[in-house]
């Protein structure tokens, strides 16, 4: 998987600094879905590993370096209809917006006092093995199954609580829980964290769904008052984390992306996340847990 993102990299510089063979030019559009096709893998794992090891959406590199290559013209004097023409913007406008979004001063600014620039270099990606310590991870096919509970759009937090989750969660008396761990029929076993309908890119801030239920067969009746969320048949990788909550379960999440997908022939498709609470200090202070991820093989 490294060698594909930093095989993007390189075709987005290409599209960004010089015409290609293949047409591509200076102002085109990415089209993620072709690169990814062009790469042998989906757009929707490229732009979920890009995120997790660059620290960014992919959707943000590409604009940062944009308007990294475009401060050189800007300084060297090129007339900003120009230059905003040759970086893909339809007018001095709306360039000198995405400008200053990046570099902080607009591009009269910048000419006239050299700077301030925010220059974003271009990237490289490298596995780096730390340690000897291994994933508990395990693959697993299941068949269709659906997700029932009590779901809302949350805003994605990448580190601590989410206190939007939290006020959903606490809102359920004891006996709602009791009720849906009655419901639960096949695994994961238990009450679930469900996260579903995640931006491509992972940007923190963006609105996800968040599901707080149980996991049921097709055949099972749902009432009425329980919100659903359908599972396609396939593969998951299930990650088991013990320790610090929710610190040990988001340091695992990232692993996945750091350490496991790069090192393993699987690759993510599209499907909710799922964390399954396999036992938990009282006062959740410490979890034991398990990460339920779709994937298939590359």
């Amino acid at each position: 998987m490294i060698a594909e993102l930093n095989s993007l990299i390189d075709i987005i510089e290409s599209m960004l600094s010089e015409h290609s063979d293949d047409g591509w030019t200076e102002g085109s559009a990415v089209d993620v879905g072709e690169l990814a096709r062009r790469l042998g893998t989906t757009e929707y794992h490229l732009r979920r590993m890009f995120s997790s090891l660059a620290g960014m959406p992919l959707s943000e590199y590409v604009r940062r370096r944009r308007m990294t290559l475009a401060a050189a013209d800007v300084i060297g004097g090129e007339d900003l209809l120009s230059a905003a023409v040759r970086h893909g913007y339809g007018s001095a406008e709306a360039f000198g917006r995405a400008f200053r979004s990046v570099h902080g001063a607009g591009p009269s600014q910048v000419r006239r006092n050299g700077g301030p620039l925010r220059s974003q270099p271009k990237l490289r990606l490298r596995l780096t093995i730390e340690g000897s310590s291994s994933m508990d991870t395990r693959i697993t096919d299941r068949p269709g199954f659906k997700l029932i509970g009590h779901s809302k759009r949350v805003p994605l937090i990448y580190e601590g609580e989410n206190p939007h989750i939290r006020e959903l969660v606490t809102s359920l008396p004891p006996s709602e829980h009791t009720r849906l761990k009655s419901l639960s029929t096949v695994e994961p076993a238990g009450l679930l964290q469900v996260t579903d309908d995640v931006d491509p890119d992972y940007r923190e801030g963006t609105e996800l769904t968040y599901l707080h239920g149980v996991a049921a067969s097709n055949t099972a009746a749902v009432p009425d008052d329980l919100d659903v969320i359908a599972v396609d048949a396939g593969a998951w990788a299930i990650f088991t984390t013990s320790g610090p909550y929710p610190a040990e379960l988001q340091e695992t999440w990232a692993a996945t992306a750091s350490d496991w997908f790069p090192s393993n022939p699987w690759r993510l498709r599209p499907g909710p996340s799922i964390v399954s609470i396999i036992d938990r200090a009282e006062d959740f202070s410490t979890a034991a847990t398990e990460l339920w991820l779709p994937v298939e093989r590359e």
